[in-house]
Parts: structure tokens; sequence; C-alpha cells
């Protein structure tokens, strides 16, 4: 059923409020296939776009 949906079984069930649609928890699922050190290679780009945004938004309003 969560497949069909294209959600999480976490979300079906109540457990979190936070949808993550097929083609995130696929991304998701390829990073924790990577090397250690590759994950934290992917996490530190993450990490530096989130920091990004959140000031943008922070200066824009």
């Amino acid at each position: 059923m969560a497949n069909a949906l294209e959600v999480s079984l976490d979300y079906l069930i109540g457990k979190t409020d936070m949808e993550l649609d097929s083609s995130t928890l696929n991304r998701i699922q390829e990073v924790s296939k990577l090397p250690e050190e590759d994950k934290k290679q992917v996490f530190l780009v993450i990490d530096a776009l989130i920091r990004d945004f959140k000031a943008k938004k922070a200066y824009a309003g």
C-alpha cells in the first residue's frame, strides 16, 4: 500500500508526519549503499545546501 501511495510505511501508519515520495526514498537508499567516505561527501554537500537555503530565507524575511 505504501508503494502504491508513494509514501513511507512510517508515514502511512502515523509514526511520522513527514511524507517522503518514492524518488526521495530511492535516493536515500542509494546513498546508504555508498562507501562511508562517499556518504560523508554527499552529506557535506546536502548540509551546505540546507545552510544556504536557511540563510537566504532568514535574510529575505
